[in-house]
């Protein structure tokens, strides 16, 4: 989960509210949906990601196909989407990318069902690699998004790409990322280093 945070520029909730319908593998993309700011978004899918993420939904069709023997295998769907499409909490695309190890009580519908995984509990593992890494600097899940668009501007990405990846509204936000990129030179390289 931590190489998506990084590898899409995900939020922590975004990338633990995953579907399996939003990462399509074929067309090497990521679509966020209902993120921050309430419009969906497409992001790149790290190539070098696919092998794992192809292993993920073949874990995730075991456990929704055990759902579904066990009478359960329903998803909370946002919005008026249940209403709209009943079955659909039940269907394969819609299971979350990052399943809870249990099931649970919808406390809104009282159908019984499997969530996506705590956000506390990618955090706790974030936190604890960093410690384990010995990384002085504080750093978080949302380092990656941070690391994710500084990496493109260093790499040469304009700064308008960048904003539509991300997600931003407006590109002051993502101006933020630049101040890392111009440190020493304004970010220049010199030619002599070429």
């Amino acid at each position: 989960m931590a190489s998506l945070l990084y590898g899409a520029g995900l939020r922590l909730l975004e990338c633990v509210r995953l579907r399996v319908k939003d990462v399509e593998l074929d067309r090497r993309q990521i679509v966020v949906r209902d993120r921050k700011g309430g419009r969906d978004r497409v992001t790149l899918l790290p190539e070098s990601m696919r092998p794992s993420l192809e292993e993920q939904i073949d874990r995730v069709r075991e456990i929704h196909n055990q759902d579904l023997a066990d009478g359960f295998g329903a998803v909370w769907l946002p919005h008026a989407l249940a209403r709209k499409y009943p079955n659909a909490p039940r269907e394969f695309g819609w299971q979350y990318m990052f399943p809870s190890a249990k099931r649970s009580t919808d406390p809104r519908s009282g159908r019984v069902g499997r969530h996506h995984i705590e956000p506390k509990s990618l955090q706790r593992a974030v936190k604890q690699a960093v410690r384990a890494a010995g990384v002085s600097k504080p750093a978080s899940c949302h380092t990656f998004r941070h690391s994710f668009a500084t990496h493109l501007l260093e790499a040469g990405y304009d700064i308008r790409t960048i904003q539509e990846l991300l997600g931003h509204r407006d590109v002051n936000t993502t101006m933020i990322y630049t101040h890392v990129a111009n440190c020493g030179g304004r970010g220049v390289r010199s030619p002599l280093d070429r």
